[in-house]
């Protein structure tokens, strides 16, 4: 390719996108090999990259407040601590999501254990119910069909309590989070074929506790 037209192609904006994602993934490479060798400043910029997201996917798969608070505190606690394992055999944000849903796989278990989840919560700005997620703000909003509506509420959030773990984790992680099969299934160290599965046996569970009410 002549210098004019290597000069062609990398005015092209397909070629600038790539450019542009190389950049962003050397430059988060850069910064894990720094907070590997101990850069505190290159940490904090990878913990604010992907604070926020970490703190909803928690939030998506605990429904909890206090509980999602934790686990992020705990995730970016073990990132901390186990910076130096990570050999970027994965992405970063793989890596870091199992280790943010395998806490979350610890707290649906216990509360497995506990058989308790209460639906109202306490918050810094005070308690809310967590199944009124989607309230209904028409002044004049059908009372039958806002009855319904916590209803089917109720009835997801029982279903989903009585699925494993897993079953629970995979169902939100799709239609919560809006996750691929397969990027489900590189988090939870398995196959999207696996994930697949999980997610139609959560789904047949669904299906058949929702029947008489959609």
């Amino acid at each position: 390719m002549n210098s004019h037209s290597a000069t062609f192609a990398a005015d092209q904006p397909g070629a600038a996108r790539v450019r542009a994602g190389d950049l962003l993934a050397v430059d988060e490479a850069a910064l894990i090999r720094a907070a590997q060798a101990g850069d505190h400043d290159a940490f904090e910029r990878l913990v604010r990259n992907y604070d926020q997201s970490v703190l909803k996917l928690a939030m998506n798969l605990l429904r909890s407040p206090d509980d999602a608070y934790d686990v992020y505190q705990e995730a970016f606690l073990r990132v901390y601590k186990n910076i130096n394992s990570f050999r970027f055999d994965c992405s970063f944000h793989t890596w870091l999501y199992r280790i943010v849903t395998n806490l979350c796989l610890d707290q649906l278990r216990k509360r497995k254990v506990r058989k308790t989840e209460p639906a109202v919560v306490e918050t810094p700005e005070g308690p809310i119910d967590r199944l009124e997620t989607t309230p209904e703000h028409r002044p004049h909003a059908d009372p039958q069909r806002a009855l319904l509506s916590t209803e089917i509420k109720r009835k997801i959030e029982d279903t989903l309590s009585g699925m494993s773990a897993r079953e629970r984790m995979v169902f939100e992680m799709r239609h919560y989070q809006g996750m691929r099969l397969r990027a489900i299934g590189d988090v939870l160290g398995t196959s999207e074929e696996a994930a697949k599965n999980c997610l139609f046996r959560a789904t047949q569970k669904m299906r058949s506790a929702l029947g008489d009410l959609i």
